[in-house]
């Protein structure tokens, strides 16, 4: 595509549009058409099967027939026997295109669904060695017990290649409204393959005392009365807000995109892009969390494997809330739901999932001048999309932010409960946050996949890096300082967050006024990268976590920085796999991927419940602009 050819973002065939709800049912029926679904088949993945860039570029709204083919791909779970198959369909032709069996024990397994968990249930509190276990611990009537079921890694432990397992941790739930996160069962593991539907082996290692205080947040006699003094806060806009949505098409202050939602990664931003004068000039053509990540540090036989992939081992976007006006989101909303798929292929409608509104965020610009006596300000507002997900314990915020002056924000907020153990005092691994009550240190990781589009497909990146310049002839006072830019000439490895470092995504063939290459830059937070041992099976699994950048060439089939099936994957899928090939980058099309996240040593201001914590990062533009995009915001009307 030209870079100043406008983008195609609306149209009724629009290629990136979301899958319906008949569009799944239909998808389902072709394949129980071709006989690929018995009783026990379960389809853990079923979404829409993008069309590569080049397609999607080349559609016109004007013309249908430049839509490519519709396509859905699925992944089929035979759960009585633990066979896989991949499975592409043509809605267009009303056929399945392609089935290939999946290889679990080289491959890895597909994510885990609602059906494991509740399944969990019933095979432990089966097993007689886990009963008595649990009867060990004083722990007579099973009602009051909830298994707690994580996904189980990779430690080529014996007997595990193939088997699709889960290992399951336990609470105490004292009644209904009790939160069992309060009332950890220490020492006691149980592996269970799903298939066979039995406890394989129990970890057993002690008995450690089960916390008994409990910790209910929603609970007014465990609170206490509400604070007096907090006294509303409107936020109204009485001419409606400054955005409008038409057919997932967001049109606000220049910007704009279409909105996406996807199983696996959940919101998705396609085709983002601002525009300029008469042309809207792209900027990302996909923007997503790909991945995340959240390894423990515990070191014991009972919790060395404890580390989860949300989106790969439990599709983050399945897991999304419905938003509730004045509490999740405020002020004017509009709203997307999500249609998703169930464990049996059938279409389920979340309302709400998405929540789409504006936010005063201060001042923009502003100067009072002492020669001319002028007094300028002007406010700022930035365009918000999120949702939320919630997976077991924690609750995760995704929000993109979209700012009057071309900036792009993404702040993850992490808040839920801890995922606690009991506390032995003195522990290298753990936080006391209350009475016996421990909080295992743990990470937050997640990786954003920025199919970048600066004002066009070829693009490249600089690494930006702040120099101290050392006293000398040049510098005879020693107060010089400067920078220095590198341009990533192949994938070879991936890239960390230096102090002062930030990465220049730029078109080497569109300048600015003053002759210097358009370029977007990505500022990171320079938190830790992932701090398992370089030898470990999650730095082998989650290779993409050690290194705050990648850079890859462009490629429709590489989505995802851990691979495709991540669960149970022995390690070396996506990122370090796919830059040995060292692909040029300079001036392709290109993908950035970052790694951002925070380290977590849990407070007892942690529990029982956590404030959010936050992480994120900013693409803002570097010359992208001849001058200052925002001359033209009028004061506002308190001014």
């Amino acid at each position: 595509m030209p870079p100043d050819a406008p983008w195609a973002l609306a149209g009724p065939h629009h290629p990136l549009a979301r899958l319906s709800a008949d569009e799944v049912t239909a998808a389902r029926r072709i394949i129980v058409d071709a006989g690929l679904v018995n009783d026990s088949t379960r389809f853990p993945i079923l979404s829409l099967d993008e069309p590569a860039k080049a397609e999607v570029l080349a559609y016109s709204p004007g013309s249908p027939a430049s839509a490519p083919p519709r396509r859905v791909y699925a992944v089929l779970l035979d759960t009585a026997t633990g066979a896989v198959q991949r499975v592409r369909v043509s809605l267009t032709e009303q056929k399945v295109d392609s089935v290939e069996p999946v290889d679990t024990a080289v491959e890895g397994q597909p994510p885990i669904m609602l059906d494991d968990l509740i399944a969990v249930d019933e095979i432990v509190k089966a097993d007689p060695g886990w009963c008595a276990a649990v009867a060990r611990r004083g722990l007579t009537d099973l009602d009051l017990v909830r298994p707690c079921p994580l996904s189980a890694g990779s430690f080529e432990l014996p007997d595990e290649d193939g088997r699709r397992l889960l290992r399951v941790l336990s609470f105490v739930q004292h009644r209904k409204a009790d939160h069992p996160w309060a009332h950890p069962i220490d020492g006691l593991v149980a592996y269970v393959d799903l298939i066979e539907r039995t406890v394989v082996r129990l970890i057993d290692e002690g008995l450690a005392p089960v916390p008994d205080e409990e910790g209910n947040f929603d609970d007014p006699a465990y609170v206490g009365p509400p604070r007096t003094g907090l006294e509303s806060i409107e936020i109204t806009q009485p001419d409606g807000p400054s955005f409008s949505v038409a057919d997932d098409v967001i049109r606000w202050q220049n910007w704009s995109l279409r909105v996406g939602f996807d199983p696996r990664e959940g919101l998705v931003l396609h085709q983002v892009g601002y525009q300029d004068g008469d042309r809207i000039r792209p900027v990302v053509y996909r923007a997503s969390v790909a991945e995340m990540v959240v390894p423990y540090a515990d070191p014991s036989p009972v919790r060395f494997w404890q580390n989860y992939f949300d989106a790969g081992e439990y599709l983050l976007g399945q897991q999304v809330n419905s938003l509730m006006l004045g509490c999740d989101c405020l002020g004017e909303i509009h709203y997307f739901d999500a249609v998703l798929p169930d464990s049996a292929g059938a279409p389920r409608t979340v309302p709400n999932a998405i929540c789409l509104h504006e936010e005063d965020v201060g001042v923009l610009w502003k100067h009072t001048d002492l020669f001319t006596e002028s007094a300028e300000t002007r406010r700022n507002r930035r365009l918000v999309i999120s949702f939320f997900a919630t997976i077991g314990n924690y609750d995760y915020g995704f929000y993109w932010y979209l700012y009057l002056d071309g900036r792009i924000e993404l702040e993850v907020k992490s808040t839920g409960v801890l995922f606690t153990s009991a506390y032995v005092e003195g522990s290298p691994w753990a936080s006391e946050v209350a009475p016996g009550l421990g909080g295992p240190f743990h990470q937050h990781l997640f990786c954003a996949r920025l199919d970048v589009m600066v004002d066009g497909v070829r693009n490249a990146v600089d690494e930006v890096d702040v120099t101290r310049v050392p006293s000398g002839s040049g510098n005879p006072y020693g107060n010089a300082f400067t920078r220095t830019a590198t341009r990533l000439t192949d994938e070879s490895t991936g890239r960390t967050a230096e102090l002062g470092r930030t990465w220049r995504i730029v078109n080497p063939q569109r300048t600015n006024r003053l002759g210097q290459p358009v370029s977007y830059e990505l500022r990171p937070q320079a938190q830790p990268t992932l701090l398992a041992d370089d030898t470990s099976s999650i730095a082998r699994r989650a290779g993409f976590a050690t290194r705050h950048l990648w850079v890859t060439g462009y490629d429709a089939e590489q989505r995802y920085p851990a691979g495709e099936f991540v669960n149970q994957h022995r390690g070396g899928a996506g990122l370090p796999s796919w830059t040995a090939a060292r692909r040029p980058v300079d001036g392709a099309d290109v993908v950035v991927w970052h790694t951002f996240g925070v380290v977590h040593f849990p407070r007892p201001e942690d529990w029982p419940i956590m404030p959010v914590d936050s992480c994120g990062f900013t693409l803002r533009p570097v010359g992208f602009f001849d001058r200052n995009p925002t001359l033209d915001v009028p004061p506002s009307d308190h001014c």
